[in-house]
């Protein structure tokens, strides 16, 4: 199903740093190569990590009030209600209209929000040897199936792949869109939670040295991933993805 062309349809997206404490803010800007923007919001709770001057924004921070943190996506679009209509239509629902932008949950319970596109065009360049490119959502085995169909169909210009692993499945936006979707089966049922990913190779091993200087510390390695804590307890992931494309790593 699609939207009116030019309507509804995905320009830009932004990976939200969700989390309790303004804490780890400036481990992020530090490996990202970022700065944050003046805090906004009616308890200050929300900044953007501003890139280099010639680029446009695509991460931005928030503190929350309730939960453990996380990490959330926002799709930015020429009209806000239509592409919330067509979420709802899919099988989301409405958590909040705020008249310039839509906060909504999916059929199993992940945040995300349409916002307006302000002709955001220009991506962010690597930053030591890393670029924070993914939303990855946890999703138990239950509802990974309509999490699936459901932003598979809310996003339908977006390539839809399963992955060599059955319980991973991407979502890759149109190129020059700056983060993508992963969409993770859990092992067990538990609940619904996301996290951010780095594409990191060819230089996973200097990453993870960055990330630990900044801060942060390793929790657990696997063949192409590297789960880590941030200053501020939150999981994140390094991932032997390639930094300049967000695909599998190159072959030498």
């Amino acid at each position: 199903m699609s939207g009116a062309p030019g309507m509804s349809d995905v320009r830009w997206t932004y990976a939200f740093i969700d989390r309790p404490s303004p804490a780890s803010a400036a481990f992020w800007t530090t490996v990202t190569g970022t700065h944050l923007s003046e805090p906004r919001g009616e308890r200050a709770e929300f900044a953007t990590l501003l890139p280099p001057e010639g680029y446009d924004p695509c991460l931005k921070f928030q503190t929350v009030t309730e939960g453990p943190g996380g990490a959330h996506i926002d799709f930015a679009v020429t009209d806000v209600h239509a592409f919330a209509a067509r979420a709802v239509e899919l099988g989301a629902r409405v958590v909040t209209d705020h008249a310039t932008l839509v906060v909504l949950r999916s059929p199993a319970g992940q945040l995300f929000c349409s916002v307006p596109w302000r002709g955001e065009s220009t991506r962010p360049p690597v930053h030591a040897g890393a670029r924070l490119d993914q939303v990855t959502i946890d999703i138990p085995p239950s509802s990974y199936a309509t999490e699936i169909a459901f932003f598979t169909a809310l996003l339908p210009t977006w390539t839809t792949t399963p992955s060599p692993l059955p319980e991973f499945h991407v979502l890759v936006p149109p190129p020059g869109l700056p983060v993508r979707l992963l969409l993770q089966r859990t092992d067990q049922e538990q609940p619904l939670s996301a996290h951010l990913d780095l594409a990191t190779s060819p230089n996973t091993p200097e990453v993870r040295s960055h990330h630990e200087e900044s801060g942060a510390r390793t929790v657990a390695e696997f063949p192409y991933w590297t789960v880590m804590r941030d200053p501020g307890n939150s999981l994140y992931c390094l991932t032997a993805r390639d930094a300049e494309t967000g695909g599998r790593p190159k072959t030498q």
